[in-house]
């Protein structure tokens, strides 16, 4: 009895639920509260970044493919040979694209007016033409196709086979066909001043990093057809 008595004296401690505080707990709630906003970031982060890739132009980075792939040989671009059909005859032995022929008749006669006296030496060559021209005129002259390129395109790149290109002389002064010394004559003073008005432009300027100055070779951009061909040489290549 006396010691159910003495076990009566002691207070028995009443077990208790303790909580410790888990940090990972703590974490993982605050992540649930703010799942749903950083989800939202996250997406508005995504779609931005998707939508500036989007927005590089596809066709810039078609146009720098082009330029650095843009089919030429020698500095020359590539040109279709214009069909027989869509040829007429202005001289004898001289054939233009029947879309410039009007404007280049009446640019002659315009300049005639002015007192001066245009002459065609050149209009549309074939590609047979051309490759005669280009690898006889090389083994003749002596020089590497490189070297040749600078004045004469090689067959199938030339701008006289699409029909739009015309070579330009003085009559008054022969001596200068074909010739640099061209751009001294009055009839190359009236074409630079008046030639545009016609839709005529000179093909290759002294600034042409590809192929040398030629103030005699003129192109029609006159016409839906012309502009589509020389879309190509008209960029900033």
């Amino acid at each position: 009895m006396e010691l159910n008595k003495d076990i009566d004296q002691f207070d028995i401690p009443l077990a208790k639920r303790t909580y410790l505080n888990n940090p990972n707990s703590t974490l993982l709630k605050k992540l649930l509260i703010f799942s749903p906003f950083l989800f939202l970031m996250f997406s508005f982060v995504a779609l931005r970044l998707i939508r500036n890739v989007e927005l590089i132009p596809l066709n810039n980075l078609k146009l720098q493919v082009e330029r650095n792939h843009d089919a030429r040989i020698l500095g020359h671009l590539p040109y279709n040979e214009t069909s027989k059909d869509k040829l007429v005859l202005i001289e004898p032995n001289i054939e233009v694209h029947i879309d410039m022929r009007d404007s280049l008749l009446k640019m002659r006669e315009e300049a005639k007016k002015d007192g001066i006296y245009l002459v065609f030496l050149s209009g549309y060559r074939s590609i047979n033409l051309q490759n005669n021209i280009f690898y006889s005129l090389k083994s003749i002259r002596n020089q590497e196709a490189a070297e040749r390129a600078r004045v004469s395109a090689p067959p199938g790149y030339s701008e006289h086979s699409t029909g739009f290109a015309i070579d330009i002389g003085d009559a008054t002064k022969r001596e200068t066909d074909f010739e640099t010394d061209f751009e001294n004559t009055d009839a190359f003073k009236w074409l630079i001043k008046n030639a545009a008005k016609f839709h005529f432009k000179l093909s290759f300027n002294k600034d042409n990093k590809y192929i040398d100055y030629e103030p005699w070779h003129w192109r029609y951009e006159g016409s839906i057809e012309a502009l589509k061909i020389f879309e190509s040489a008209n960029r900033k290549l």
